[in-house]
């Protein structure tokens, strides 16, 4: 049984939320992920082909491992005379199941996305290509999209996806759901993804959209999963804090006509109150119980922020103190331009451009266009609208978001301006 026709967009949208489910379902029943993987594309073509002519299935998740798993069977028969695909299908899978893959009994109704991000934090592969993997798999980002998030050029990250398949594949380790040991040493990993798929999802890195909400969304639902899966973990309640925390001002970030609004200039009654109540609390309480990570100190951070009633009460001290903290922690150059912001707000801009002449070699922010963009804005701050002028055009130039390169065009225009007198 089939619904009514569907818009190809609808469609769309339904298969990004079912993708990685079909992926976890065809990957926990195959154990061999590039396989899987390629099976449950071709199922979601088809379904992007079919679906907005005859209707969406009554099951959709369903129809779709049922379709992922016979294209990966025919694989898996057409092969059969090799020696190592016949053990293969004798182990996993008995010559009757491939004949007769059931969708309501092969596809439970239950949400694998969460095992998925697990089971792709692979012991084979070192933390970097991991999380890259998982991106892909889980976050379904781009190539491009995640190399920008890693701050290395796409060729890159493309051999490294490409060796992290190859890495599970001859490690001899099942793709498999981690024993509770193996699942806390993957939690790290696990939490990462997840920050990266929601910061491309609060602001993507491409194209002509400030945000996707469908990957921010992703992100806050999985990670709410992993809280409750984990409630005494503080980090876990942390990046969950952090999320809510940042997500509570996305009604505020943009214009009507889709224009970046910077902080400081955000109508905060536009700010989601229930979101920060919810993110203050969780903050709040992981911070009571004494040790502190990254993310519940970017939590801090952000906290600050939304409980300043103005941005001209924002606690920049505070925010400064929690920004040397975590930089003790983290060696992430966002991190660093952040506290040279920090730094401006309480000792001066030129203060802060210091901390940017201390970084400015480093080959993961020399070419980036959010260096130039900070050191725009605090050579505004001094006064020297030349050299603001010149960077915002420098940091436009670099910038691959659509919104983001307007934004800065437009404030490279103010800054050239010829003052009144």
């Amino acid at each position: 049984m089939t619904t009514p026709r569907a818009s190809a967009s609808s469609v769309q949208h339904l298969l990004r939320d079912l993708a990685p489910q079909v992926l976890g379902v065809v990957v926990r029943r195959f154990g061999d992920f590039a396989a899987a993987e390629d099976a449950a594309q071709e199922a979601l073509i088809a379904a992007a082909t079919q679906w907005p002519r005859e209707g969406i299935p009554e099951n959709p998740r369903a129809w779709l491992v049922h379709v992922a798993s016979r294209r990966i069977a025919d694989h898996i028969r057409a092969e059969s005379a090799r020696r190592r695909r016949e053990a293969f299908v004798v182990s996993l899978i008995p010559p009757e199941d491939q004949l007769a893959l059931a969708p309501d009994d092969e596809a439970p109704e239950r949400d694998d996305t969460l095992d998925l991000l697990f089971m792709c934090c692979h012991p084979a592969l070192s933390p970097a290509s991991a999380i890259a993997l998982t991106l892909r798999a889980v976050g379904g980002l781009t190539t491009a999209e995640i190399a920008s998030a890693f701050l290395v050029p796409e060729a890159t990250m493309a051999q490294r996806i490409s060796r992290a398949k190859q890495s599970i594949k001859t490690s001899g380790v099942p793709f498999a759901m981690p024993s509770p040991e193996e699942r806390d040493a993957r939690l790290g990993a696990v939490m990462h993804v997840l920050y990266l798929i929601f910061s491309e999802g609060y602001t993507a890195s491409a194209g002509p959209e400030l945000y996707r909400t469908d990957l921010s969304s992703e992100a806050l639902r999985l990670t709410r999963m992993l809280h409750r899966l984990v409630p005494d973990d503080g980090e876990v309640a942390g990046l969950l804090a952090l999320m809510l925390l940042t997500d509570a001002r996305r009604a505020a970030r943009s214009g009507p006509a889709g224009e970046i609004i910077p902080l400081d200039e955000q109508d905060r009654a536009l700010w989601n109150r229930d979101a920060i109540t919810e993110g203050v609390a969780l903050i709040s309480a992981t911070l009571s119980r004494g040790a502190v990570g990254p993310y519940q100190l970017q939590a801090a951070i952000a906290a600050v922020h939304d409980e300043a009633p103005r941005a001209e009460d924002t606690d920049w001290p505070q925010i400064l103190a929690l920004y040397d903290l975590l930089q003790r922690m983290s060696d992430n150059p966002m991190v660093t331009l952040n506290h040279a912001v920090a730094t401006a707000m309480v000792q001066g801009p030129a203060a802060g451009l210091a901390c940017l002449d201390a970084i400015a070699d480093d080959p993961r922010l020399r070419d980036h266009h959010r260096l130039d963009a900070v050191r725009a804005h605090l050579f505004e701050r001094l006064g020297d609208r030349d050299r603001a002028a010149a960077h915002y055009r420098r940091a436009a130039d670099r910038a691959t978001s659509i919104p983001e390169r307007n934004y800065l065009l437009v404030r490279a225009a103010q800054a050239a301006e010829p003052r009144s007198t």
